[in-house]
Order: C-alpha cells, then sequence, then structure tokens
C-alpha cells in the first residue's frame, strides 16, 4: 500500500513541474504565423537585411514565416493602417504625411540612420554646392517620395531660391538623364544614379539631404491597433529584422550574396553595379557613433514635421510626440 501512496505522489509531483515548466518558443509551439511585411517598389539588393533575416532564419525562430510584398509606402501605409497588412518598411516623412492623412501608424525600428537621398551633377557642371543648381535643369522622378521630399529639404536647408530652377519630372531615369545631359542635375537615393555613374567612369558630385538637414529615414512602421492587441509580435518582428541588418554588417559577403539568390537579375553582367550598390548601403545601415542598432533619434521628428509645414508638405500640425517609439526595440534587447 506504501507503495501505491508513493507512486501516486510522484505523479502529482511531476505533474506539478510539467505544469510549471517554461513556454515552448513560438518558434516550436506551433505552425509558423504568416506575416506579410512590405518593402519599397521592386526587388532590390538594397533589401539584402530582410533576405539575410529570412534566410538565416531570424524570422523562424520568432515563429514567423514571412512574405515580401514590393510596390509604393504611400499604398502600402493606407493598408498598415486599415489592419489588412501588418507591417511596412517606410520612411519617416511618409509617417509624418500619413499622420497628416488620420493614419494610425508608429515607427518601431530605425533601419537606414542617415536620410539616403541627395542632389548629384557630374563634376564638370562645375556645381560646388547645392545653390548652383539655380539657372539649371533639376531631374526629379516626379513631384512624390523620398526623392522630391529630400529636394524640398535642401531648399529648406540651404536656401535655394526654387523660382530660378527648373524642376522636370523624368521618373527613374535620374543617372541617364544627368549623363546624356537631358538635365543638369537630379535628385536620387546617393547608392544609385552617383554609384552607377561612376562604375561607368563618370566623376560626380554628390549633396546628401543628411549632410544639410537630420530626418528620419527607413524604418519598421505598424499599426497602432497592432501595438495594442500584439504587442509580441512587433517585438518578435523588430528582433529579426535588426539581427538581419546587424548580421548583413558584420558578414557584408555573405549578405549580399544571400540577396543575389532573393535578386537573381541583380547578378550576372549586373553583379558588379548591384555589389556597389550594396557596399554604398553599409554606412546608410550603420548606426551613428554613440547611438544603438534600431534606435531613432526623436529629436529628428520635430525637424521633419516642421520643415514639411513650413515647405507647405503639410497643411496642418503634425503631434510628434507618439510618432515613433524605441520601446520595442529595447524589448528585442537591442
Amino acid at each position: 500500500m506504501k507503495h501505491v501512496y508513493r507512486f501516486t505522489l510522484l505523479i502529482l509531483v511531476l505533474a506539478l513541474l510539467a505544469g510549471c515548466a517554461p513556454a515552448t518558443p513560438p518558434s516550436s509551439q506551433s505552425t509558423p504565423r504568416h506575416i506579410v511585411l512590405a518593402l519599397g517598389y521592386i526587388p532590390s539588393v538594397q533589401f539584402a537585411p530582410f533576405y539575410v533575416a529570412q534566410d538565416k532564419g531570424f524570422f523562424a525562430d520568432e515563429g514567423l514565416e514571412v512574405e515580401f510584398r514590393h510596390g509604393f509606402e504611400t499604398d502600402f501605409l493606407k493598408l498598415v493602417a486599415a489592419g489588412e497588412i501588418p507591417f511596412v518598411i517606410a520612411s519617416g516623412e511618409e509617417v509624418i504625411l500619413g499622420r497628416a492623412r488620420g493614419l494610425p501608424v508608429t515607427y518601431v525600428a530605425q533601419w537606414y540612420s542617415r536620410f539616403p537621398v541627395g542632389m548629384f551633377a557630374l563634376k564638370d557642371s562645375g556645381m560646388t554646392s547645392p545653390k548652383d543648381v539655380e539657372g539649371k535643369t533639376l531631374g526629379v522622378p516626379g513631384p512624390f517620395g523620398a526623392t522630391y521630399i529630400g529636394w524640398k529639404a535642401i531648399v529648406y536647408a540651404t536656401g535655394i531660391d526654387e523660382t530660378k530652377v527648373k524642376v522636370e519630372s523624368i521618373g527613374f531615369t535620374q543617372a541617364a538623364a544627368v549623363s546624356e545631359g537631358k538635365v543638369d542635375a537630379a535628385m536620387d537615393y546617393i547608392v544609385n544614379g552617383p554609384v552607377r555613374l561612376r562604375l561607368a567612369g563618370k566623376e560626380v558630385v554628390v549633396f546628401p539631404v543628411a549632410d544639410y538637414v537630420d530626418l528620419p529615414s527607413n524604418g519598421l512602421v505598424t499599426s497602432e491597433t497592432l501595438i495594442q492587441q500584439d504587442p509580441d509580435l512587433v517585438t518578435r518582428m523588430t528582433r529579426a529584422i535588426l539581427r538581419g541588418i546587424q548580421y548583413t554588417l558584420d558578414h557584408p559577403d555573405e549578405a549580399f550574396h544571400i540577396a543575389l539568390k532573393h535578386v537573381p537579375e541583380a547578378g550576372g553582367e549586373q553583379e558588379k553595379v548591384s555589389r556597389a550598390v550594396f557596399d554604398a548601403s553599409l554606412p546608410l545601415w550603420t548606426p551613428k557613433e554613440g547611438r544603438k542598432l534600431g534606435h531613432t533619434d526623436l529629436d529628428t521628428w520635430e525637424i521633419a514635421e516642421r520643415f514639411l509645414r513650413e515647405m507647405d508638405l503639410l497643411d496642418t500640425h503634425v503631434d510628434v510626440t507618439n510618432i515613433a517609439t524605441n520601446d520595442f526595440v529595447k524589448r528585442a534587447g537591442f
């Protein structure tokens, strides 16, 4: 009878211990959760950190199965705000403009540490400062997006007289337009047009927006609803992406080749250009001295909101107090 009693007691103890055991990690607890992450216009080696996060299993470690979608961030911001997709990579000024339109979106992790757009021209244009564009023709893809915002930011910061500049919409042909003399200068991501022209043997002058005004740049954005309803998901997504960025910075060669698997058209004859674009992107993803990976400088949001308003890109004041947060980056361990 004592043996039966001891056996029963042992079973009870084991059962209690099982009930107190720590929860199984998300990745092995159940089927991975399918999540959409909206990226920029087209697949590119510039999205290497996200391809790395997928291939190295950083998303899987968080119990996530991530689907990348490409398109315009303005469209994706609306979908995120409506709860139709959970996450988008978007630039800071688009988040502010989205808030002005009533979109309840929040910036939760920084990717680019510097605003990546700039004005560029051929060296023999004689331009030595942004103000030298006065009296000349400037090419922009159109009156939209980060390149147009970048133009307005340089005007704002340097005092360019816009009435003395002929601004032309040239689509995404900036390098060719400058090289062929169709425009005197153009606005582009500094890792695109200028890099391509240098590889083609052209001498180029570049005036990065970030040298004149500090604006919040590309980062992870989600909805206020998701933050309230599933903060754990936001933390896990943040952690996976930041691990992808850090791994890319630590292992650039491997990260580049992972990117080529996702964007095969960037290889072959295009590989030299793609590698140059990738290498030029690495400093933009590296945290500024004294700052941590993923952390946004909340002061830059005030600067950006004031600039947008004073340049008539924003017709109402936007309270940026809670438009961005570093809470999820900290929860993710960064």
